[in-house]
């Protein structure tokens, strides 16, 4: 082959500089609705308008049914975990939730608009998101360091009426469950049968751990930077850490993510690239499920995984099969919510989106390395709003 022949690999990081300095950004904002005559401008805007106003004063529901409010999401974030970059700030972060809003839009039909904030106080951005959020339908949390991310949206969800979803804790959580109910529908095993270990114990693994709990797992062991999450350790935790003490780990083994492998079927990585190695693959079960998605480099890479006796293998880049992405679910969650008028995204309703994503996979598609669907398949995001929209229940006044 010659050289002028040969394709060069595109270099996303310098064609990512350009299209954003050529379109100033990806975001605009466009009218719904034509202003071209007297007509149009008296209906749009005044005189006419102060009507839906009015109907909105006399009922607050009203705001679904004449404003933007029934679909458009806030994508709040305070700059403190980003990516793989880190504490980088609010205004850096804007790229990042310009995408997340694009991703919203093309998914999942969700208008969706980026309020990257000043601010990394917990009080503060509490304050913030509360006096903004009339004008929207939904609140989503994005790159909030942990454990800040989990009394943010604690106390967010206790004062709004809106759902408040920490996608980086729960879209995560539901994109993972999908990914272990094929994996081991694949295998024919019962997911009560599954023994886990975690690596990651901030928003994801706290996240990841409870919601395999909700879908059938019994035996869950989660590890931090320091070793497993164990009573020996118990003065060492803040309150996340102590909720995830209370739920894993029955056997209360101690130790390092060395120990914490052997003898598992599923290993879960939402921590750092490395971390785990062939040689702690050949003490776990045989044909162990891997899902390492540290990005960009994950805790170990597929074909050393494979070559260590792994059955399944998936990761959080698209460059490797099985794909494990939370662009698989936002997009549905938010817009089953926004459709059903949800006040709330409850753990009824993640199940519900979980096992909708995993059934997208047919038995004829179902293989060790097509556990999930890819991305751009379509029907993904409607097929999540439909479930998530049946497993929102009002709940009690």
């Amino acid at each position: 082959m010659t050289e002028e022949n040969t394709i060069k690999p595109i270099d996303y990081y310098e064609e990512s500089l350009i299209l954003h300095a050529l379109h100033k950004g990806k975001l605009e904002i466009t009218s719904k609705v034509p202003v071209k005559t007297k007509d149009d401008l008296s209906i749009a805007y005044t005189p006419g308008v102060a009507q839906p106003c009015l109907m909105i004063a006399q009922d607050p529901e009203n705001a679904r049914k004449y404003s933007i409010k029934a679909n458009t999401v806030a994508v709040v974030s305070d700059g403190s975990a980003v990516l793989g970059l880190g504490n980088i700030g609010g205004l850096a972060s804007l790229p990042v939730m310009e995408g997340k809003a694009v991703l919203f839009k093309e998914f999942g039909g969700v208008d969706a608009f980026p309020i990257c904030l000043d601010t990394q106080d917990t009080d503060e951005i509490v304050e913030t998101v509360r006096r903004i959020a009339p004008v929207f339908g939904g609140i989503n949390l994005e790159d909030i360091s942990a454990p800040r991310c989990f009394e943010v949206e604690r106390r967010l969800k206790e004062i709004l009426d809106i759902p408040v979803f920490h996608d980086d804790q729960h879209g995560t959580a539901v994109v993972v469950s999908a990914a272990v109910i094929n994996a081991y529908r694949l295998q024919n095993r019962s997911l009560s049968d599954v023994k886990a270990v975690i690596s990651g114990a901030g928003a994801a693994g706290n996240a990841v751990a409870k919601m395999l709990l909700n879908i059938g797992l019994r035996d869950i062991i989660v590890c931090d930077s320091r070793g497993i999450i164990s009573m020996e350790r118990f003065s060492e935790f803040g309150e996340d850490k102590m909720e995830l003490l209370e739920i894993t780990n029955k056997d209360n083994l101690v130790g390092t993510l060395l120990e914490a492998v052997r003898g598992r079927d599923l290993f879960i990585g939402v921590s750092r690239p490395g971390v785990l190695n062939g040689e702690m693959i050949r003490t776990m079960n045989p044909n162990p499920v891997i899902f390492a998605m540290s990005n960009p480099e994950p805790e170990i890479l597929p074909e050393i995984a494979k070559a260590a006796g792994a059955g399944i293998v998936g990761t959080g880049r698209s460059d490797f099969p099985n794909q494990i992405n939370n662009v698989l679910v936002f997009p549905g969650i938010f817009r089953g919510a926004l459709d059903a008028a949800a006040r709330d995204i409850t753990e009824s309703m993640k199940v519900a989106a979980a096992y909708a994503l995993a059934d997208i996979v047919s038995d004829e598609e179902l293989s060790e390395d097509y556990v999930l669907p890819p991305a751009f398949k379509p029907g993904i995001a409607d097929a999540i709003a439909a479930a998530v929209a049946a497993a929102w229940d009002t709940p009690a006044k």
